[in-house]
């Protein structure tokens, strides 16, 4: 018993601490379309007792989890096909291999039929109408599925895409499809905030910033035109330092997207931001977007706690002074850092009616909050009603870094990065640390 006590307690005192920083931030935090300073802590374990499942996860009432796959390494985003076939994008490859195929043929729930293709490394991956597309840092490429789902071809896919810009920082292409043959990529800004001298302090901004020329934006192509360079695509949107979850919602007929808010204010201009409000700013933004959609980075960013768009440091600001008239409000904003690496609108039956038409953010963890606790390192939802957020943001998946205390240091044991629908309604959650699919449902 005294052993079991010196081991429990040092974790339940960080676990009472962590709470305390939640609920002091959640009384003073929002965002443009709605408080969204309740962190709502939906999830428990299913019975309501707050703990991890056998399978690690705590979840709301109702729901269970299952772990689909285990050791596949960097994964990051996942499609599903019509039939329940899942597919899973690797940002290293494993055994030489970048994509990887995985059934449950047992009905176990766990997936005992894993093959493995294609040998470029990267974070898209989508199924379409026959299709899957996959996108490495710098191409998109097509593979044909038959009607069992199997790749034609695997060893030559269609390049769509060739030539993207890949810079070494926020290279990732996520991609996305509409329902009117377009498809959308994401072209990171390689820059924190367009500095003279990246991440440099003191070092003022470049206006124009000449990065927003060929990134920092949403492109736009054709999803069935093999051959096209990166010059044939159209700048849909710009203004947006990095997305890495994107999603199409159906409901809207609009594309989303979850933005990577830019770092180190305090680091870069200590005059200015105290180490606690550079752990808590800018936020993390999803945007509404359509043809020409403006972020605004990198002249501002948005202060969840002033709900306003505030001039950066950069370009003359001071914390206070507001600017970006021609940039748009998020439709919500959440707290600094949390890296949103996967977006899915539900369009399911099998969860409760309040999730129908939702949105369900996967949250990568932060690394630069210090001193302030890491967070993250969840899946929240967001309910929508007539194409618009319609209640605060809740904790929907949680424990994934492995307890409280790893959470607030970083050390996450799993990062949640993309997130799929499967055709039962139950959804998928990967994980680029180790590689664990996990597949959540709900029993009535």
């Amino acid at each position: 018993m005294k052993k079991f006590l010196a081991n429990f307690l040092p974790v339940r005192a960080a676990w009472l601490i962590l709470c305390g920083c939640i609920l002091a931030f959640s009384a003073c935090a929002g965002d443009a379309a709605r408080d969204t300073s309740k962190v709502a802590t939906a999830a428990d374990n299913g019975s309501g007792t707050g703990a991890p499942n056998d399978d690690g996860l705590i979840l709301p009432a109702g729901f269970t989890v299952t772990t689909f796959a285990e050791g596949l390494g960097k994964a990051r985003h996942i499609a599903v096909a019509p039939d329940g076939t899942v597919f899973v994008k690797l940002a290293k490859l494993k055994d030489g291999k970048g994509i990887y195929r995985l059934r449950d043929t047992n009905g176990d729930g766990k997936a005992d039929a894993i093959t493995g293709f294609g040998s470029f490394t990267g974070t898209g991956m989508t199924v379409r109408s026959g299709y899957l597309y996959a996108s490495s840092d710098e191409e998109v490429f097509r593979y044909k599925l038959d009607d069992k789902n199997n790749v034609v071809n695997p060893d030559q896919p269609e390049k769509i895409v060739t030539g993207l810009l890949s810079r070494g920082e926020h290279e990732a292409k996520a991609i996305t499809l509409d329902y009117d043959g377009n498809l959308y990529v994401n072209i990171g800004a390689y820059s924190n905030a367009c500095q003279v001298q990246d991440r440099t302090k003191g070092s003022p901004g470049m206006r124009p910033c000449p990065i927003l020329d060929s990134a920092g934006g949403i492109w736009k192509f054709k999803a069935d035109k093999p051959g096209q360079t990166y010059g044939d695509g159209v700048r849909y949107a710009t203004g947006l330092r990095n997305v890495v979850g994107l999603d199409w919602n159906k409901a809207t007929n609009s594309l989303f997207v979850m933005q990577h808010g830019r770092d180190q204010l305090h680091d870069l201009f200590p005059d200015m931001y105290d180490q606690k409000q550079s752990a808590e700013l800018p936020a993390e933004c999803m945007y509404e977007l359509h043809q020409g959609s403006n972020g605004g980075w990198p002249y501002i960013y948005y202060d969840e706690f002033q709900k306003k768009k505030i001039l950066a440091p950069e370009f003359g600001g001071d914390g206070k002074k507001t600017a970006g008239e021609d940039a748009q409000d998020p439709v919500m904003a959440f707290p600094g850092h949390l890296a949103p690496n996967g977006l899915l609108f539900y369009t399911g039956d099998q969860f409760p009616a309040k999730y129908k038409n939702g949105a369900f953010i996967a949250f990568h963890g932060s690394w630069n909050r210090a001193p302030e606790p890491q967070k993250g390192f969840f899946v929240v939802f967001v309910p929508f009603q007539n194409g618009k957020p319609s209640g605060d943001w809740e904790v929907f998946a949680d424990n994934f870094s492995g307890s409280p205390a790893l959470t607030a240091s970083g050390r996450a044991q799993h990062r949640p990065c993309g997130l799929a629908q499967a055709p039962d309604g139950s959804i998928y959650v990967t994980d680029d640390s180790k590689g664990t699919i996990w597949k959540i449902s709900y029993k009535k």
